[in-house]
């Protein structure tokens, strides 16, 4: 049974850096892309950022490119998402998926079958 596991949220100020962790198991991920993607009250679910398990090609949203990064420890089985000059318009949950997608996919979160519990990230201004 595949279970991805968030961890790392928390409140921060306006400038600052957290690193979110998700930890998956279950299952081999070798062709499997990984997705964040981030839902705030009253708004629908928008895709942050991707990362092909294979050969690690990333994918971003335009208004996190050149603050958030992601990467992979493929030994650990976790994907992060490091997010720098964190503003309080990324207060939301975090959430991340994971499935086979395609290039043209990873931004959609209805091509994700698989989905972790989310973590808070709160950014004080």
């Amino acid at each position: 049974q595949v279970q991805l596991v968030e961890s790392g949220g928390g409140l921060v100020q306006a400038g600052g850096s957290l690193r979110l962790s998700c930890a998956a198991s279950g299952r081999t991920f070798t062709y499997y892309t990984m997705g964040w993607f981030r839902q705030a009250p009253g708004k629908e679910r928008e895709f942050v950022g991707a990362i092909r398990w294979s050969g690690g090609s990333t994918y971003y949203a335009d208004f996190v490119k050149g603050r958030f990064t992601i990467s992979r420890d493929n030994a650990k089985n976790t994907v992060y998402l490091q997010m720098n000059s964190l503003k309080p318009e990324d207060t939301a949950v975090y959430y991340c998926a994971a499935d086979s997608c395609s290039r043209a996919t990873v931004q959609a979160a209805y091509n994700y079958g698989y989905w972790g519990q989310g973590t808070q990230v709160t950014v004080s201004s």
